[in-house]
């Protein structure tokens, strides 16, 4: 009796099999849809007007070309980043804005400080911290109070005026927004040196380090792909758009012993409290010069 009903069982597969190939060959069975079909990678179109706060780029030459492009592609089709930036943006945007006009910055360097730290407060590995990621050595230079306790590289205000005044002196000194930007990446004796060496005058003509090579287009990357999200393929709705709470200041001159105890006071966990002011970098100000500071309470 076994042996009949594994015959059967044989000639039930070898019966089922076959039907399977019959379907196979009258396309009966749907084929996998290609990828192709739902997801496409395009070349991009440069825009013919790409600038740094009006200064041109020369996209008709073929270094300068591809230099942009991989920029462009770069920040295209990494899809999660780009709109977590997008996002990141509407935060941070309005702070800036205003704050580049009033230091006589061209407002498109906002797209720099995006560049520097995508708005994250994370120090690089370089030691870099800040929306506009200053050295330490740089931002005393510039009368930025950094230390254990205090550090002003987390002050928007503050790190955004210094780093005006940084980009502006660069300006002067280049004669070129965009040299001023390469400068902030390499540092104004660094460009300074190899303009020399290299008896130019133009970031475009210059042979510089791979990071400031890449470091302007791709500022103008994030440029046009902010200010166009929708043209490279970006979706979304307002309220999906990250924003801050509006904040009052207050002015304190004296020791904070306690900072999860001061900001109770104001209803506001430690927590909610550090991250309007992040330049606190201890549960406490020890301010033993009593100079005033100014700090931000959320309003709710």
């Amino acid at each position: 009796m076994n042996k009949y009903i594994r015959i059967l069982s044989l000639l039930s597969i070898v019966f089922i099999t076959i039907l399977f190939i019959n379907a196979m060959n009258k396309d009966e069975i749907e084929p996998t849809t290609s990828t192709h079909k739902t997801y496409k990678i395009k070349s991009l179109k440069l825009p013919s007007n790409l600038n740094l706060a009006g200064e041109r780029v020369p996209i008709e030459e073929q270094d300068i070309l591809e230099r942009m492009e991989r920029e462009l592609l770069v920040n295209t089709y990494w899809q999660s980043n780009g709109l977590l930036l997008l996002k990141r943006a509407n935060k941070y945007f309005p702070i800036l804005e205003p704050l580049l006009k009033e230091y006589g910055l061209p407002d498109d360097f906002k797209f720099l400080a995006l560049a520097e730290s995508a708005f994250i407060d994370e120090t690089s590995s370089a030691g870099a911290a800040g929306m506009w990621h200053f050295m330490k050595a740089t931002g005393q230079e510039y009368g930025l109070e950094i230390n254990n306790n205090v550090d002003e590289r987390y002050d928007i205000e503050k790190s955004t005026k210094v780093a005006a005044e940084y980009l502006k002196n660069s300006k002067e000194r280049f004669g070129s927004w965009t040299l001023a930007a390469a400068a902030y990446n390499a540092g104004n004796y660094g460009i300074s040196r190899r303009l020399e060496t290299q008896e130019v005058t133009n970031y475009y003509d210059a042979k510089l380090p791979n990071e400031t090579e890449r470091y302007v287009f791709r500022i103008l990357a994030l440029k046009e792909v902010m200010s166009n999200p929708k043209k490279y393929g970006f979706v979304f709705e307002k309220e999906d758009l990250y924003s801050l709470p509006k904040t009052r200041a207050i002015k304190v001159d004296t020791v904070i012993t306690n900072i999860t105890s001061f900001a109770k006071a104001y209803g506001l966990t430690y927590k909610e409290f550090k991250i309007h002011n992040p330049w606190l970098r201890e549960n406490k100000l020890n301010n033993k010069s009593r100079k005033e500071y100014e700090i931000k309470i959320p309003l709710k």
